[in-house]
């Protein structure tokens, strides 16, 4: 049984990247083949997937979810949307020297004022008198992750969003889909290789570290996810002819999972709180795409589940010690799973 402390790892903070690479694809590929560790570039996708394999990609679109503002009492507060429960509700993290109360107005941005509502676990409830959507993509701020230490720019704006992002809902992004161009998924589709999409919306929580030694009392956050009919289709289709299911990013990946748990994949819709360890036997994923993570995380967890652990920690050593880019403005890591279920 592992414990937290096997997760862990020095990362020297010249590793954690700040800004994207000029281009999406060209991003460095650390391509894990069992216990063999190859050093690609992110182009070199094309070549190490195979006619009739699966892509299947998170659509979700990152909100603009950050604001600051004054409640009516004076008092400065930080808001993240955390997600969006109708067009007029949402649950967000309020960040205050008190915390409000029901009924108390915040005004957000210098521009509008909502209503705080009950409390819901860590996050409060708020209450817009407009669109959510409109008054969140006209005034909010890109909630960048804590470890990028410039607040969003123009470049972020584009580069923290995927190109297929379409789904507004998540307050951070599927960031393996970052390394994805128009001009390399071209290549793909003409190789071949099909898509398709689910849409999970990541959640803050997607950053926060365990903080408890024994992993079965870590208490997973939860992210809304749905998978189309056609997806499911696909992926039967693909399994049928012998070909890989390759989740692009651990956010489709749970959701292929979370969906998958009755033994074969369903559609629909639904809250996840799948929490993936070593252990665990796949259901759906074949290979997997994959950033970096933080120590002592829950997606560090996952991939070492997926590749194995003394795989993941020898390709995460030579990871650091070759320089490679962490996190989400960093590389990529192309993996197959051990086993599946």
């Amino acid at each position: 049984m592992y414990s937290l402390s096997d997760f862990d790892f020095n990362l020297p903070p010249e590793r954690i990247a700040q800004f994207p690479l000029p281009d999406r694809s060209a991003s460095r590929l650390l391509h894990l083949d069992g216990a063999q560790i190859i050093d690609r570039t992110f182009a070199d996708i094309v070549d190490l997937l195979q006619p009739g394999d699966l892509l299947v990609m998170n659509n979700t679109r990152v909100l603009k979810a950050r604001f600051f503002g004054v409640k009516d009492t004076g008092g400065n507060v930080e808001v993240l949307v955390e997600r969006v429960l109708d067009n007029r509700t949402v649950l967000a993290q309020v960040r205050a020297s008190k915390s409000p109360k029901p009924g108390t107005k915040i005004c957000l941005s210098d521009a509008f004022w909502v209503t705080a509502g009950e409390r819901a676990g860590e996050f409060f409830t708020l209450h817009f008198d407009a669109d959510v959507f409109d008054l969140i993509e006209t005034y909010g701020r890109l909630p960048l992750p804590p470890y990028i230490e410039h607040a969003a720019g123009e470049v972020d704006e584009n580069r923290y969003q995927t190109v297929y992002s379409k789904e507004p809902g998540a307050v951070a992004a599927p960031t393996a889909g970052l390394h994805f161009d128009e001009a390399l998924l071209d290549k793909l589709r003409a190789k071949g290789i099909r898509t398709a999409e689910v849409t999970l919306h990541v959640g803050a929580g997607t950053f926060q570290p365990v903080r408890v030694e024994k992993l079965d009392e870590h208490k997973m956050h939860t992210e809304w996810y749905t998978i189309p009919q056609a997806t499911v289709d696909a992926v039967r289709e693909t399994k049928a002819a012998g070909k890989a299911v390759v989740a692009v990013g651990t956010t489709s990946l749970r959701a292929l999972e979370s969906a998958s748990q009755s033994g074969q994949l369903e559609a629909g819709s639904a809250d996840t709180a799948l929490f993936i360890t070593p252990g665990y036997k796949f259901r759906t994923v074949n290979r997997l795409i994959t950033n970096f993570h933080l120590p002592k995380s829950t997606l560090l967890m996952l991939v070492s589940a997926f590749a194995g652990f003394e795989e993941i920690r020898a390709a995460y050593a030579h990871a650091i010690a070759s320089e490679y880019r962490f996190f989400s403005y960093g590389d990529a890591m192309l993996l197959t799973t051990k086993e599946i279920y």
